[in-house]
């Protein structure tokens, strides 16, 4: 089910992405696969991971019996093991979820129930893997790539003029990620791009914020997955008329709601909302929607950024039509069309 708002989460845009691309030594172009290789590989691979989950299973089944209090004394140190012994089991997904508990443990007022929403999700996430050949493809697709496996784009190519809506970088003491925040002109569908470079160097894929891409995309496997891969790129820079369709606030989180179902790792999908304009009161900034129309609560992150008073400009206290990723943190806006109509990145 859906969290509340306020809960703490593991990042922002669909969740971690997934493991970075992995470049074949030099010399080793065009050698032939050997498929046999490879599924001996894969199976030795999802039995260390498989021992991991059954581990992990046990610790959580430890912790339900000890009580919260006991985890609090213990630190981090207990989850920083835990996550260690997940990456020696190859489940990278695992591994980080189990260090977010460690920094969830004593974070503040309400850290327990906090710390037990993630444990119930990290055992739904292993329960899923050591069930996957009973779950419905697409969810298993989701399974696998939670934990952290490797999964290529699949299914036939389809070519369209892409809408640019957003582009950011993340960063951390190993890896550069670049999420782009892509639209369908033609087939409405919204997309994630994502690129990843070595720590302190940009990633190679980079499109302006406004320009249209005529490519060819192919998706991700998984339940109510949004990443997808673009190849045969062609940047067209100049402005684009076409628009995502916007929704109203109802229909925003409504969606939201149908996204985790599919996915309850799901950390924020993408949504145009239309209609809205952001207002301030004691308990923070808003989107509001026309009247009764709702409000979305912006994230705390967001508040504290220039990209809210650039929002609060481009607005003027009118409505507008804003992108962002909507989360049970709130809403992260990430760009806002300007009433001439040009796309104004918020990030």
């Amino acid at each position: 089910p859906a969290r509340p708002w306020g809960g703490r989460g593991l990042g922002v845009g669909g969740g971690r992405p997934g493991p970075r691309p992995v470049v074949p030594p030099s010399g080793s172009a065009g050698a032939p696969a050997d498929p046999e290789a490879a599924r001996r590989r894969a199976e030795r691979r999802a039995e260390r991971v498989t021992a991991g989950a059954l581990e992990l299973e046990r610790r959580l089944a430890d912790l339900m019996r000890g009580g919260l209090a006991a985890v609090e004394r213990e630190g981090r140190a207990v989850w920083e093991e835990t996550a260690a012994r997940m990456v020696d089991a190859q489940a990278p997904g695992l591994a980080a979820r189990a260090r977010e508990l460690g920094a969830l443990t004593g974070s503040g007022p309400g850290w327990p129930v906090r710390v037990l929403e993630e444990c119930a999700l990290l055992h739904l996430l292993a329960r899923g893997w050591l069930h996957r050949d009973t779950l419905p493809a697409p969810l298993a697709a989701t399974v696998r790539a939670r934990v952290g496996l490797p999964s290529p784009p699949a299914g036939p190519p389809s070519r369209d003029r892409w809408l640019v809506l957003a582009s950011y970088d993340t960063t951390d003491a190993h890896l550069t990620t670049r999420r782009i925040w892509v639209h369908g002109t033609k087939s409405g569908r919204t997309g994630l791009v994502l690129s990843f470079g070595a720590a302190g160097r940009a990633p190679e894929v980079s499109f302006p914020v406004g320009s249209t891409v005529d490519a060819e995309a192919v998706w991700y496997p998984g339940a109510g997955q949004s990443r997808v891969e673009l190849s045969g790129a062609a940047l067209d820079p100049g402005p684009c008329p076409v628009r995502p369709s916007g929704v109203g606030v109802a229909e925003a989180v409504a969606g939201y709601g149908g996204a985790v179902a599919v996915d309850p790792w799901l950390e924020s999908c993408p949504v145009t909302v239309s209609g809205v304009r952001p207002a301030g009161s004691g308990g923070g900034w808003s989107l509001m929607g026309r009247a009764g129309g709702g409000a979305l609560p912006l994230t705390s992150a967001f508040q504290r950024s220039p990209g809210l008073w650039r929002l609060v400009s481009v607005s003027g206290g009118a409505d507008v039509t804003v992108f962002g990723e909507l989360g049970f943190e709130g809403f992260r806006p990430l760009a806002v069309w300007a009433p001439e109509g040009g796309l104004v990145p918020l990030v």
